[in-house]
C-alpha cells in the first residue's frame, strides 16, 4: 500500500464521484433542428439566397467568409434566431432549443460563442503567466520537478488553443482537436500527479517513472485511435476524462490533508481548494441553462471558473518548490 486513504480523503473521492456520476450523462439530440418550422425557414432561406436561380442574394462579409460561413451556415444560423424569438413571444413562452447540439448563441465578428471563446483564452493567459512568470521565473532549472512543470503548462496551453478554436467556429475537425486536446491535458494531469505525490522524478524510482510514462503515453494514443479510426463516442469520452480527473483529485485532495497535517502551512491546502474549486465550476455543467443575453451560458462559466484556481495551483507549485529545495539545503547542511 502506498498510502491509506483517511476520513476526510473518502469524502473527497466520495463527492468527485457522484459529480462525476452526474455529467457523464448521455448526450440527448437537438429538439431545435428537429421543429418543422425551423426545416421550413432553412429551405426557403436556401431556395431564396443560395441557389443558382437565388433572387435576393445577400453578400457575407469579409470578416465571416475569413471564418467560412457560407450561404448555407448564414441561413442555418439566422433561421435559429427566427425560431427563437418566435417560441419566446408565443403566448405563454416556449422554451428555447438546442439546434446542432449548441444553444443559439448570439455571435460577435462571426465568433460563434463569444463568452466560451473569451474565458478559454482566459485560461490559456493563466498556464501562460505561470509558465514564465511562476515556473521558469522562480523555480530553478536543476529541480528535478520542473520539467514536468514545464510540460504541464505547454500542454494546457495547446489544450485551451484548441477550444479557443472550437469555440470560434464549431466543425469536425476543430471538435476534435478540442476533445484531443482536453483529453491530452487531462491524462497529462494523472500523469504528473502520481510523480510529485509519490517523488517518481527520484533516481531509486527511475525504472518506475519509465513504465508509467509508457502507461500513460500508450493509453493517449488507444484513446485517441479510438475515437479516430472505431467510433467517436461521446459518452466513452466523457467516462474517460472523468476517470483521469477522479484520480488526480482524489490524489491531490489526499496529499494536501496530509501535507497540511504534517507542515501546518496554509499554502499546503491549496491543492484541496484547487479541487473543490474547480468541482464546483464543473458543477455549472450540470444546469446548462439558455445562454444569458445569447452569450454566456453554462459551459461558458464553467471555463470562467477554472482561470483563478488555474493561477492558484501555479502558486502553490512554487510554494512546494521552494519548501522542497530549502529542506534538501538543511539536509546537506
Amino acid at each position: 500500500m502506498l498510502f491509506a486513504w483517511g476520513r476526510p480523503g473518502r469524502a473527497v473521492l466520495a463527492v468527485v464521484l457522484v459529480l462525476c456520476v452526474l455529467l457523464a450523462r448521455p448526450a440527448a439530440a437537438s429538439v431545435g433542428d428537429r421543429l418543422p418550422e425551423f426545416k421550413e425557414c432553412v429551405e426557403i432561406c436556401k431556395t431564396e439566397n443560395c441557389g443558382p436561380d437565388a433572387e435576393h442574394r445577400t453578400p457575407i462579409p469579409f470578416h465571416r467568409r475569413l471564418l467560412l460561413w457560407s450561404c448555407a451556415s448564414e441561413c442555418d444560423y439566422t433561421c435559429q434566431h427566427i425560431i427563437t424569438a418566435r417560441r419566446l413571444a408565443a403566448e405563454p413562452p416556449r422554451s428555447v432549443e438546442q439546434f446542432h447540439g449548441k444553444w443559439p448563441f448570439v455571435r460577435v465578428f462571426g465568433i460563434q460563442e463569444p463568452m466560451s471563446v473569451l474565458f478559454s483564452a482566459g485560461n490559456f493567459l493563466a498556464h501562460y503567466d505561470g509558465l514564465h512568470n511562476k515556473i521558469l521565473a522562480n523555480i530553478p532549472a536543476t529541480y528535478p520537478l520542473r520539467r514536468f512543470y514545464v510540460m504541464l503548462a505547454y500542454v494546457s496551453m495547446a489544450a485551451w488553443v484548441f477550444s479557443v478554436i472550437f469555440h470560434v467556429r464549431d466543425f469536425p475537425v476543430t471538435e476534435q482537436l478540442d476533445y484531443f486536446g482536453a483529453g491530452a491535458s487531462v491524462l497529462y494531469g494523472m500523469y504528473y500527479t502520481p510523480i510529485r505525490v509519490f517523488r517518481l522524478d527520484r533516481a531509486s524510482k527511475a525504472g518506475i517513472l519509465r513504465l508509467w510514462t509508457v502507461v500513460c503515453v500508450g493509453l493517449y494514443c488507444m484513446h485517441v485511435a479510438y475515437l479516430k479510426l472505431w467510433t467517436w463516442d461521446y459518452t466513452y469520452n466523457m467516462a474517460a476524462n472523468v476517470a483521469c480527473g477522479v484520480v488526480q483529485n482524489a490524489l491531490w485532495s489526499w496529499f494536501s490533508f496530509h501535507r497540511y497535517r504534517k507542515s501546518g502551512m496554509m499554502w499546503a491546502v491549496w491543492p484541496g481548494i484547487v479541487v473543490a474549486w474547480v468541482l464546483c465550476a464543473m458543477s455549472l455543467e450540470l444546469l446548462d441553462f439558455p445562454p444569458i443575453w445569447g452569450a454566456f451560458d453554462a459551459h461558458s462559466l464553467w471555463h470562467l471558473g477554472t482561470i483563478a484556481p488555474t493561477v492558484l495551483f501555479y502558486n502553490f507549485l512554487v510554494r512546494d518548490a521552494q519548501d522542497d529545495i530549502a529542506a534538501s539545503r538543511r539536509l546537506k547542511a
